[in-house]
């Protein structure tokens, strides 16, 4: 009986069986492979196809044959050509600006900013119930662009026909959608004193959460000066709120006073310092309070002193204008050589904007130098248009930067 010691090396190379080739990479070519048994003429027919050059989904490879067959020996593989985004890094973006009517002013004004921001239109028309009947003219002609909507929510009866149009531009298939709302009107009814109160902040920032993702992603929102910057949790995931300010239009209008260098920032109350204090801090500051006294709410100074300087109020809104009036006879009471004021939104319902006086050399006690607004509001700007001491200051530029974000 034969050993393994015994056994003759061919004997052994017939036992042990041929190591398995090495698996190579796979084949993405959709050829037959030819097998040792195949004919000749099929062996012929399958070289034939395998010395040309393969193009089959971005695949390209050279085969060869030997005499067991074809195989590829180096395939050369292009990947597939992908899509160019719209604006790489560092590049402008070709925008489509939409908006309300009642911002066609500020709109035009971005858009002569920027040679690439194209001003577009929507035919705001209604039934005769009064209900909105909406077209967006071209709407296939936006495919692939990005676009932006410039909204205002300056009363309830105009916020359903502009959400119809905000929750409609994402689906026409455009490659980003932003939308710009200057001022976000329900951001003081942020918090709950009793129950049974409605935070109507957090009703408007769900209903924008709910803007459909367009192809890009999520919304883009801009908002100026929201009341609290708590706000922001109040927005879903499906929108990403961006808060700018309008206090660099402030400081850039002080620098040119001529009494640039006596200026002092006032706060009506620690809400406003809290908000503002940080983008302001080069100047000197006073901090005002409202006290509680029997029936009345009195403002008093709580640091600073006003004596001598160019005092201006600066705080986020103003509504009835009864805060902003205390605080600057206070302050013209502890001795401030001027007094103005600047609020990013003026919103002055029933008129209220007509209680400021210019200072015509009364004093600061009766009168304002200076109103700073923005065009945040647009109907006040209509109405404040050429009267003193109001004076508008453009978010026109701080628009046309975002939108390129």
């Amino acid at each position: 009986m034969a050993t393994a010691a015994s056994a003759s090396p061919a004997a052994l190379r017939a036992k042990t069986p041929a190591p398995a080739p090495h698996p190579g990479p796979k084949s993405t070519l959709a050829f037959p492979w030819a097998s040792p048994g195949a004919s000749a003429s099929a062996s012929a027919a399958a070289a034939g196809r395998l010395h040309a050059s393969l193009h089959l989904g971005g695949a390209r490879g050279v085969g060869t044959a030997n005499g067991a067959g074809f195989h590829v020996l180096h395939p050369d593989v292009t990947p597939l050509a992908v899509p160019k985004m719209a604006a790489g890094a560092g590049e402008q973006k070709s925008i489509l600006l939409y908006h309300c009517e009642e911002m066609t002013d500020l709109a035009r004004q971005v858009a002569a900013r920027n040679d690439d921001i194209q001003l577009c239109s929507i035919s705001w028309r209604k039934f005769p119930d009064g209900f909105p009947d909406l077209f967006i003219p071209n709407a296939q002609n936006i495919r692939g662009r990005h676009v932006a909507f410039l909204a205002s929510f300056s009363s309830p009866g105009v916020i359903f026909e502009q959400l119809s149009i905000i929750y409609n531009l994402p689906k026409l298939f455009i490659a980003s959608f932003t939308l710009i709302l200057p001022f976000f009107p329900t951001g003081t009814s942020e918090r709950m004193e009793d129950e049974g109160d409605v935070a109507t902040a957090f009703t408007l920032a769900r209903s924008l959460s709910h803007i459909p993702i367009s192809r890009g992603g999520p919304t883009s929102l801009v908002i100026f000066d929201i009341h609290a910057l708590q706000e922001r949790f109040y927005f879903g995931d499906a929108i990403l709120p961006c808060f700018e300010s309008g206090i660099p239009l402030l400081k850039t209008r002080l620098q040119e006073l001529p009494d640039s260098d006596n200026i002092a920032i006032a706060f009506p109350d620690d809400g406003a310092w809290k908000r503002f204090y940080k983008q302001l801090q080069h100047f000197p500051m006073i901090i005002c309070n409202k006290v509680r006294e029997g029936d009345q709410r009195i403002v008093r100074i709580k640091e600073g002193d006003a004596r001598g300087r160019h005092v201006v109020i600066v705080d986020d809104l103003v509504q009835s204008g009864g805060t902003l009036i205390e605080c600057q006879k206070v302050l013209a009471a502890h001795g401030a050589a001027k007094v103005s004021a600047y609020v990013t939104h003026g919103i002055f319902p029933n008129k209220s904007f007509e209680k400021f006086k210019p200072d015509n050399g009364e004093g600061p006690e009766h009168a304002l130098s200076h109103f700073w607004i923005t065009d945040s509001c647009p109907l006040t700007v209509e109405a404040v248009k050429d009267r003193r001491p109001f004076e508008v200051l453009s978010l026109a530029d701080s628009i046309a930067s975002a939108l390129q974000i």
